[in-house]
């Protein structure tokens, strides 16, 4: 959420930075709300102080014998109650309105975030690995006879319609190694604390990361009013929700392993083949609170955490920044890291790393406490995948598949497969 005083010392700076998202000037209705809620306020703490003058003069009068004037403050009294209960009502509904407003509006992009309208701008800033050059046409993964047995979609379907995927035997077990590995290296490497969270939480964990209200539609809702995750980064940043920490708390970063669940909505006819594209899936989340002034380093950081699982793989990846008409609501900038996948002949988003500075901790109202004195000050957020376990999946199998029809698997990951090397033509780990 966005700092109303900030937009009161500077509503063109603010317009401004919308404009760069490709959003009309919005200040003026901030602005407008903002004022008559703060009028609202005046209103009923004149009207509180008129009442308790009033009441101080009431027992005067009754003490005097002033039956009439007596009679007269009484009902001022009266009177002055009723008007500080509907100025207060007034103010509270003003300044709830204003809170949804500033609920709505996306983050302010970082300057050096490089403006543009949709994927076509976003710029790469780097470029790991050569792509295989195969001497055979290359398969996408569920057409891998290795592969066919183990990814079963046509169950999936029976069981919960399209976009879900049954995975059993040996893919199911690379499946799992693979999201192994990614914790193991994340946390004896990386310096990250593995934690697992719920998958399902309240309504108000979803707005304080931006999920709520207004992508709802993107997520799903349980009968009792829970939601599910559509990534950790919902229960890992929401630890903070809250709460007031002393300066020495920072940095805290979190790395878990869990489900997720997207609708997909908007996404018809988008990847409908194969599990690129799935409505529950597992990924590898990364999540750091910081200091303000380090939360920038820290973008680089979390960034070459996510590149180094895809170099220890030997998959090509290419990390691009997004422009600021296809950067996510609460970024203020973010590097996307694109596997390669030889059987779309193109890189694929697989990692997703965005700083939020302090636009999620305004929401959740996550603070620290300088350790040089003076007010507590909002934390900072960032948040990643490291990596997204089904497209890691995939682009293993497809960069790794051979003429006959098995996988070679990347040395890396042997010792999570009980030193297995290779997928058969046949589904077997041998």
């Amino acid at each position: 959420m966005h700092d109303i005083r900030a937009i009161r010392d500077n509503p063109a700076a603010f317009d401004a930075a919308l404009s760069r998202r490709g959003m009309e000037p919005q200040s003026p209705e901030v602005l407008k709300l903002d004022e008559a809620r703060r009028a609202a306020i005046h209103a009923a703490e004149t009207a509180q102080a008129d009442q308790k003058a009033a009441a101080k003069e009431v027992g005067k009068a009754k003490a005097s014998g002033d039956e009439a004037e007596f009679e007269r403050l009484r009902k001022l009294v009266g009177d002055k109650k009723t008007e500080v209960a509907e100025m207060q009502a007034r103010a509270k509904e003003l300044d709830a309105q204003l809170t949804e407003f500033l609920m709505g509006l996306p983050n302010l992009p970082y300057d050096d975030t490089p403006e543009g309208a949709d994927e076509g701008d976003n710029v790469e800033i780097k470029r790991w690995g050569e792509p295989r050059a195969f001497d055979f046409a290359p398969k996408e993964h569920y057409d891998l006879p290795g592969v066919q047995d183990g990814m079963d979609f046509e169950t999936a379907a029976k069981l919960s319609g399209s976009r879900f995927v049954v995975l059993s035997g040996a893919i199911a077990r690379l499946h799992r190694a693979l999201a192994q590995f990614m914790l193991d290296t994340h946390t004896t490497e990386n310096g990250l604390t593995e934690t697992w969270t719920p998958v399902l939480v309240r309504e108000e964990m979803m707005y304080g990361t931006g999920q709520l209200p207004k992508f709802g539609e993107d997520s799903y809702q349980t009968r009792e009013g829970w939601w599910l995750v559509p990534t950790a980064e919902v229960t890992l940043t929401n630890i903070v929700n809250g709460l007031t920490v002393d300066e020495s708390y920072l940095p805290r970063r979190y790395v878990a392993h869990t489900q997720c669940f997207r609708s997909e909505a908007g996404s018809a006819g988008r990847d409908t083949s194969g599990m690129l594209r799935q409505h529950q899936f597992e990924k590898v989340e990364m999540v750091s609170v910081t200091h303000p002034d380090r939360s920038r380093d820290e973008l680089d950081r979390m960034t070459g955490c996510a590149e180094g699982i895809l170099e220890r793989l030997g998959l090509p990846y290419r990390t691009v920044v997004l422009c600021t008409g296809d950067m996510g609501f609460g970024a203020r900038r973010t590097h996307d890291i694109e596997v390669w996948l030889p059987g779309q002949d193109t890189y694929r988003e697989i990692s997703s790393v965005s700083v939020c500075g302090d636009f999620q901790a305004r929401r959740m109202n996550a603070r620290f406490k300088p350790e040089s004195g003076g007010k507590p000050e909002f934390l900072h957020t960032l948040n990643g995948s490291g990596l997204a376990v089904g497209r890691c999946l995939i682009a293993v199998l497809e960069n790794g598949q051979q003429a006959d029809g098995s996988v070679d698997l990347p040395e890396a990951l042997h010792p999570w497969l009980g030193g297995k090397t290779r997928l058969t033509a046949d589904g077997v780990l041998v």
